[in-house]
């Protein structure tokens, strides 16, 4: 079912409007699309819209439960320095009077800073907010065309035929869990860190933190200030030793839980816990997306995918922005969102399916030679000795480093790729995110760098198209 590609607007659908959806939204009108963005909340911003409500269900497996979209906790701080996490040309710069100055700022800083950039390219007016997507099917009439189904907040229902649909949904909502041997007989309380909001509910208590990447490293600092003991879980390490505070230990996997309340690490140290916090990501889900299996979800893999972006048989009907994860994410979004404007309008080309397709199949069947499990599809780094993957041998060759994917949908679509200093910049943040201890976000020593980073801010001119 693939669409012929004429040189000409479309009538575009964006859903989510969060980082990834603002800058498809910009990205598609200037291509000269027409674009109508769906937000089920009041407000732009996604993610990073802060709420002190979370799921009635707190591990949020009732599949009937009422949603709640944020995942962020009142003490969320940036994990990579301001200046390389914005767009292009609209910098993530201080701002002048209200605000958090820090490097590595609030969650509130960068909702002030997203919300900056809708009103700056006046994107609010394409949006309908409160409507929540409930389908995305091909048009029955047409389909080469496809059909979106909504619902407003007040319960009015509707439909509108788009030519494509640009999917920017996110996916920090629908948790990933542990498994545990024993859990369900185990009488502790657990919660997923999707509904981790402020440490307060564990006062006094021995709580367990499964999971060593940034929000478990935050959550168990967090916890540690007012519980009793917290026993970190991590796959990175190989026998017990002590965290940051006296009250914090750092074990392996966990081997079972039992009835009695006590959990079994895998080197035999055994722990009575109250809580078990699990830190453990999410799953990309569509609830929404008819597409007759054309595209699936299969252990974290969204697929098949031309470059993480494109369903071969579907495209460009159907297009996903953001799907891989760690690394630059504002500077993807914005650099994937260009590619797809650029192939919407006829300017860039695709290849024929089958080439596509075939493109993908060979880039799963490296990551199985490799032996890197399908939930790391979409990890747009080298894997060699990564610590958040562990057990990779340096001589494993590179998949794909986001330098690379850059530089490549630069090249389609005719855009500058990612700048020299940015690159930089996030080579020393990711290396103080592994290695620089918990205090990591305050301690800089690259004055020069970022001395770089502010003059070639200066050269920017206000709504320059860094495309053109």
């Amino acid at each position: 079912m693939t669409s012929v590609i004429t040189s000409r607007a479309r009538h575009v659908a964006v859903i989510g409007l969060g980082a990834a959806g603002l800058v498809a939204v910009r990205e598609l009108r200037r291509e000269g699309h027409t674009v109508i963005g769906f937000e089920r909340e009041k407000h732009v911003g996604g993610l990073w819209v802060y709420t002190d409500r979370v799921e009635p269900d707190s591990l949020s497996v009732d599949p009937d439960r009422t949603i709640v979209h944020s995942s962020i906790y009142q003490s969320l701080r940036t994990n990579l320095p301001r200046e390389c996490m914005g767009y292009s040309d609209f910098p993530f710069v201080t701002r002048s009077s209200d605000g958090d100055p820090r490097r590595y700022p609030d969650h509130r800083e960068v909702l002030m800073y997203l919300q900056d950039f809708a009103k700056e390219f006046k994107i609010e007016d394409m949006i309908r907010f409160e409507t929540e997507v409930l389908c995305v099917e091909p048009s029955p009439e047409n389909n080469r065309k496809w059909r979106v189904q909504f619902k407003s907040s007040s319960g009015v229902s509707g439909e509108d035929i788009f030519d494509a649909v640009v999917v920017c949904n996110g996916h920090f909502t629908e948790p990933r869990l542990a498994h545990i041997p024993g859990i369900e007989s185990w009488p502790g309380k657990q919660i997923h860190s999707h509904n981790y909001r402020i440490p307060d509910p564990f006062k006094d208590q021995v709580v367990i933190v499964i999971g060593s990447q940034a929000s478990g490293n935050d959550i168990r600092t967090d916890i540690a200030t007012i519980a009793k003991e917290v026993h970190i879980s991590s796959k990175m390490v190989a026998s017990d030793s002590y965290g940051c505070y006296d009250n914090l230990r750092i074990h392996p996997t966990i081997y079972r839980a039992r009835e009695d309340g006590s959990v079994v690490f895998r080197n035999g140290k055994v722990v009575f816990a109250d809580a078990i916090v699990h830190c453990t990501g999410y799953k990309y889900h569509f609830p929404f997306l008819k597409t007759s299996g054309y595209v699936t979800v299969e252990d974290n893999r969204v697929g098949p995918l031309y470059k993480h972006v494109f369903p071969p048989a579907l495209a460009p009907g159907i297009s996903f922005i953001g799907l891989p994860f760690m690394g630059l994410q504002f500077f993807m979004f914005e650099i994937q969102s260009k590619w797809v404007a650029s192939v919407l309008s006829g300017r860039v080309k695709l290849p024929a399916e089958d080439k596509m397709m075939e493109e993908a199949i060979a880039f799963y069947s490296k990551l199985e030679d490799l032996g890197i499990p399908k939930r790391y599809t979409h990890f747009l780094t080298d894997p060699r000795g990564n610590p958040m993957l562990g057990t990779f041998k340096p001589e494993d060759a590179v998949v794909i480093s986001q330098s690379d994917y850059f530089n490549w949908i630069a090249k389609q679509c005719g855009c500058t790729s990612i700048e020299r200093w940015r690159e930089r910049l996030y080579n020393v943040a990711i290396k103080k995110v592994f290695f620089g201890g918990d205090s990591y976000r305050d301690r800089w020593d690259d004055d020069q760098l970022i001395e770089e980073v502010y003059r070639e801010f200066a050269k920017l001119k206000p709504n320059q198209d860094c495309s053109s």
